[in-house]
């Protein structure tokens, strides 16, 4: 008896499951209104709790599908053997069907039209690398300089925040969590005045405007308004620290930190009563501002509420609630009633006070992660800057959607914006600090070779608009807090 090859015996067995199917649906049409008269007598038979009318509609409705089901499958069952008498055709020796030309044309136009769009791909990619090498050479011919200057040592704990002052004379105010805020001379890096007034973690700190006053918040639940009288010191010879260009520096080990106690200044004056304390916050208060003029401070706590206090009677004016979670900045206008408030709820608010009949309030959803910070710019904008690694650059004319967005490899914590440079200093957790324009461009990154930058967290930035040797400060958790010098190219500054 012959033996029946593999192919032949399947295709066989492919014709018997069509010829038994086609069998089966014709069954199926032919015992159609008998098996519907079945199932009607079935749901007479069951509970149901549907009217028997509305049950035969839709069992008529069912058969319907089923039997487009059916004449689809057909239908498919048909293409497939058409498919196969090709297939059969084209693999005999010496034949082909009517229309294999025209195959061959679509196969040759199709090949043609693939290779033109690797062409052009190539082009492309060839296009955007040799732009990506022109604009690095031009990046590496204007970079921005960074020199580091001066380090201020002297706090037990992390140093949260710091500022400069806007009257004479300029010092360097650092708040810190080993619960006390210091004054520095910026030049010759020597402590001036040390705050003992809090009995908790100095979480800010701020100068009035016109007066030699500072605004301190504590994890005590207070805010904290002190008068300070300071004299500079002879400034000293600066030593000689060679510039250094702010890319890609060589890191050093957290080992090379010092883990001993860090001895503070013995001979530094000190301060322990507050001119005014201000208490209603029910929790942490994390951050405090002068509103324009020094008449008012606005302060934001973990309690989920930023108050508004004047500070000559020291009553509080306005409650801004409406935060979900604990508030981590807050941030006032240098020439309007405006306050900007962040949150744990990934959103900022602006609240305008410049209508005293009418407080309004905004809120800005844009980051997916606490917002760490917002702070005015003196045109109309609004820098926020994120853990979800995001700096957004707002109008405050239309701030539906940012106007610049910085994307970073790390958490983002307090930002500053320089005034006359116009460049935004975001200090991460990662340790680094990196500075960009309103654009969104990168202009430089800080150094951190040779023992130089921060050995923890960078916790905050502020920039010094005055005549000093420094005009960016940062502090972070190691304890320090640094001066740089950034000398940015006219080319820059242009842009």
């Amino acid at each position: 008896m012959p033996v029946e090859s593999g192919s032949s015996a399947a295709a066989r067995q492919a014709k018997q499951k069509r010829k038994s199917h086609s069998l089966s649906i014709r069954r199926t049409n032919s015992t159609e209104q008998d098996r519907s008269g079945l199932q009607r007598d079935m749901l007479e038979g069951q509970d149901s709790k549907l009217p028997l009318s509305l049950r035969s509609n839709l069992l008529d409705l069912f058969s319907q599908i089923e039997r487009e089901f059916e004449n689809l499958y057909i239908e498919n069952l048909e293409l497939r053997r058409e498919i196969e008498t090709l297939n059969d055709r084209l693999t005999a020796d010496g034949q082909t069907f009517e229309g294999a030309d025209l195959a061959k044309g679509a196969l040759k136009t199709k090949a043609s039209h693939s290779t033109s769009q690797l062409s052009q791909k190539l082009k492309t990619t060839y296009k955007a690398s040799t732009s990506k090498i022109v604009s690095s050479f031009k990046a590496t011919t204007s970079r921005a300089v960074c020199q580091l200057v001066r380090e201020y040592v002297g706090h037990r704990d992390g140093i949260w925040d710091l500022s400069v002052t806007r009257t004479q004379p300029v010092v360097l105010g650092t708040a810190s969590a080993d619960h006390t805020a210091m004054l520095w001379s910026i030049e010759t890096g020597k402590c001036l005045l040390k705050y003992l007034g809090h009995q908790g973690s100095v979480n800010s700190i701020k100068f009035h405007p016109t007066e030699q006053m500072a605004l301190t918040a504590s994890g005590d639940q207070t805010a904290h308004i002190w008068r300070y009288m300071v004299q500079l010191p002879t400034p000293q010879p600066v030593a000689d620290i060679a510039q250094t260009p702010c890319e890609d520096d060589v890191d050093f080990s957290d080992k090379d930190e010092a883990d001993g106690e860090v001895e503070g200044p013995n001979d530094c004056p000190s301060v322990r009563v507050a001119t005014t304390t201000l208490r209603s916050h029910q929790g942490v208060v994390i951050a405090a501002d002068w509103l324009v003029g020094g008449k008012q401070v606005v302060t934001a706590s973990w309690d989920r509420a930023a108050n508004l206090y004047d500070v000559e009677t020291s009553e509080l004016v306005h409650s801004l609630t409406g935060h979900d979670q604990e508030l981590t900045h807050c941030c006032t206008h240098p020439t309007q009633r405006l306050v900007v408030t962040s949150s744990r709820d990934t959103t900022f608010r602006l609240w305008d006070f410049r209508d005293p009949s009418i407080h309004s309030v905004n809120v800005f959803q844009g980051h997916t992660d606490t917002v760490t910070s917002a702070v005015f710019t003196v045109g109309d904008n609004v820098v926020s800057g994120s853990d979800d690694r995001t700096v957004k650059v707002w109008d405050l004319k239309n701030m539906r959607s940012p106007i610049a967005t910085i994307r970073t490899d790390s958490a983002v914590n307090r930002i500053s914006v320089s005034v006359n440079q116009k460049i935004i200093a975001l200090p991460h957790d990662n340790r680094q600090v990196r500075l960009f324009d309103m654009s969104g461009v990168r202009l430089a990154r800080l150094p951190r070779s040779n023992r130089q930058g921060h050995r923890r967290m960078v916790c905050c930035s502020a920039w010094c608009e005055d005549n000093t040797s420094c005009n960016l400060f940062t502090c972070g958790f190691d304890r320090q807090a640094i001066g740089w010098n950034i000398n940015i190219p006219a080319l820059l500054q242009e842009k």
